[in-house]
């Protein structure tokens, strides 16, 4: 009886293993399978699970889009500056936090967890203003400060429990070395937390990319939009129209080098999330 509930267990287990693939996978296999068929075939009522027949007409039209260039550019303009703003403040903020000794450090931890629950939307009117009366409104700068208000607090906290797990034995002999709490950071400290940077990085970058609701509505026109709003504001043969093959192709293109990125770099994401989960 037992090695029959064990191999039912192990079956269930599996069973349950593919089908949260199988769900995670399949929304972005019928993205790219979407794009490369034609037109006609996307509104059948017999979907096929293949492009067949085969079209890089949707390709085409991304790319002839007359600013898509410029909306990607933009996208890694914003995202590539929010994420070095986060790392850069967020590592001496987690530093502090998780190393330094002052007495409401746990309380300002606390609210910076607490700003990330805050839907975007309740905050936009107040963002709106404050960029509009700074001057900074359609700007990239603009974005990259908008953005750190979820990025930043998201890198902090990885951080902390990052920074906590690392010896304290290196601190106080930089510091019998006479070095100060910046120069202990920087050439002690700062070394030891390539992982953590590399996973916080990487989904703060991931965050900033993806981000539709700040870019729609910060920005006015090509010059500064970043690659989602672009994309849907595609339009089609005629204004009743909606592009889904080119909407599809596109979102394959902006997809294609995240996906890169993450099977690059997964061991040390798995590794950075690891250490601070398990050390903090």
């Amino acid at each position: 009886m037992k090695p029959f509930l064990r191999g039912l267990n192990r079956f269930l287990f599996y069973l349950l293993v593919v089908f949260v693939v199988v769900y995670s996978v399949f929304p972005f296999y019928w993205a790219v399978v979407s794009s490369f068929k034609p037109s006609n075939e996307l509104f059948s009522t017999d979907p096929s699970l293949l492009p067949l027949p085969f079209t890089l007409d949707h390709y085409k039209n991304v790319f002839l889009q007359a600013n898509f260039g410029r909306n990607l550019l933009n996208s890694l303009m914003v995202a590539g500056g929010a994420t070095l703003l986060s790392l850069t403040l967020g590592v001496m903020a987690a530093y502090a936090l998780g190393r330094l000794p002052f007495p409401p450090k746990n309380a300002v931890l606390y609210i910076v967890l607490a700003m990330t629950m805050f839907p975007q939307i309740s905050v936009l009117g107040g963002l709106f203003m404050l960029l509009r009366q700074t001057g900074l409104f359609n700007t990239h700068l603009g974005l990259v400060l908008s953005y750190l208000l979820f990025t930043l607090p998201f890198t902090v906290w990885v951080l902390v429990g990052y920074f906590r797990g690392l010896p304290r034995e290196l601190e106080e002999a930089a510091y019998v070395d006479g070095a100060t709490p910046l120069q202990t950071l920087v050439k002690v400290m700062l070394p030891l937390t390539g992982p953590g940077l590399v996973t916080t990085g990487l989904l703060a970058f991931i965050a900033a990319w993806n981000e539709y609701l700040f870019a729609l509505t910060f920005t006015v026109g090509d010059a500064v939009r970043t690659v989602p709003p672009a994309i849907a504001s595609f339009g089609g043969a005629s204004p009743f129209e909606i592009p889904w093959g080119s909407i599809m192709a596109a979102s394959v293109v902006v997809t294609v080098p995240l996906v890169v990125l993450v099977l690059i770099f997964q061991q040390r994401i798995v590794a950075g999330l690891t250490a601070g989960a398990v050390k903090g």
